[in-house]
């Protein structure tokens, strides 16, 4: 019996990209994370076979063992911590160490050699700030051909207009053509379609009985009673002013202002992307629609796509952080679909559409980054 493709996970977190490559038919042979409770997310709700250990104290080869691989590797992933790369913080890709793990996670792919690799990040990654570092990733990587693209996740099931930059690299002794993800949604899901169906979580601050890490934020009685005037769709401006902080009193909205904060969602609306804050209405757009309540981490859990009775272990800072960062599972089914495709396209095991085997043209990814590659870089490819 064949094996299935083979996949090894970096950076794994909570296990969101892993999931989805595994409903995409990938077989993630070993995953590694640097925290310790995302490793224990991770064991807990997809395999054991997750090691606790930083990417710079591992090796291509550590990880190929640990995979029990005596063949190739088809599918490197990962997501490296992306918060130095994020609009969040100003000046941080100037000097955020966690950027480096950009080019640990480069150098793993060039030891590990796999056929494909799939790289997600923030959006930034791909713009401005990245820019020297996707130049890097290039030189890094001479033997692929790279598919950058930039994700709404909305386009993917989500309710969540999360954008993500993620580049698929191809290994040039690759010839079948890979070609980006169509979106599997016919239309947006809404909040209120995400949402149903949950009950309210208890008020005592507890987890729900039947519903793993759905449980109240400890919030003030006056953010409480300030966030009771806001309608959906509404944001601070709606709050009496007597109750306003001092600081948007005198706000020009017209300039900006803060829009998100204190934000009610819209039940026929999307969720704008949800980040370690979302328990927080003071942090962004994360009221509940029809409460008076930030949202809970099963909620978001569900926003960021994953199922009900997948747990996510620690404290509650831990929880947080787990599912704002993880990389949403139906975003990695459709991208790992997409690679699993091209593999049997490239082994035979399906019939080639006409274009399967054309040559890629070049310059993709100065064209969907507006970045202009080094000389001698990697081949390029449009999607």
């Amino acid at each position: 019996m064949r094996r299935g493709y083979t996949c090894i996970d970096s950076f794994c977190g909570a296990g969101g990209l892993a999931l989805g490559l595994r409903r995409a038919g990938l077989e993630v042979l070993v995953s590694f994370d640097a925290s310790e409770c995302a490793v224990e997310t991770f064991r807990r709700n997809l395999s054991d076979r997750c090691l606790h250990a930083k990417a710079e104290d591992l090796t291509g080869a550590m990880l190929l063992k640990e995979a029990g691989l005596e063949d190739r590797l088809d599918l490197f992933a990962g997501g490296p911590p992306c918060q130095g790369f994020s609009k969040q913080k100003r000046g941080a890709h100037l000097g955020d160490e966690r950027n480096e793990l950009v080019l640990e996670f480069a150098r793993l792919v060039r030891e590990t050699a796999p056929r494909f690799f799939l790289l997600e990040n923030v959006d930034q990654l791909g713009k401005k700030r990245g820019k020297d570092f996707v130049t890097r990733i290039q030189m890094e990587l001479r033997g692929y051909d790279l598919y950058p693209h930039f994700y709404n996740c909305a386009d993917y099931g989500l309710a969540q207009t999360r954008v993500r930059f993620v580049i698929v690299g191809k290994s040039t002794k690759v010839k079948a053509r890979f070609r980006v993800p169509q979106p599997t949604a016919e239309r947006w899901v809404s909040v209120g379609e995400a949402l149903d169906g949950i009950p309210e979580p208890p008020i005592d601050y507890s987890e729900h009985p039947e519903y793993p890490n759905h449980y109240r934020a400890k919030v003030t009685p006056i953010n409480i009673e300030r966030f009771s005037h806001v309608p959906q769709g509404g944001g601070w401006w709606d709050i009496p002013e007597k109750l306003q902080l001092r600081c948007h009193r005198k706000v020009d909205r017209r300039s900006g202002g803060w829009p998100d904060v204190y934000g009610r969602l819209k039940l026929d609306g999307q969720a704008p992307t949800i980040t370690a804050g979302f328990d927080s209405f003071t942090r962004g757009r994360y009221g509940h629609p029809l409460e008076d309540r930030p949202l809970t981490p099963r909620e978001a859990g569900r926003l960021q796509g994953f199922p009900d009775d997948y747990r996510f272990c620690g404290t509650r800072w831990d929880v947080r952080s787990q599912v704002g960062n993880a990389v949403p599972p139906p975003l990695g089914e459709a991208i790992g679909r997409a690679i699993c495709h091209t593999l049997m396209v490239e082994d035979g095991l399906v019939q080639p559409a006409e274009d399967d085997f054309r040559a890629a043209p070049g310059a993709g990814l100065q064209d969907a980054l507006d970045l202009v590659p080094e000389a001698g870089s990697s081949s390029l490819a449009m999607p």
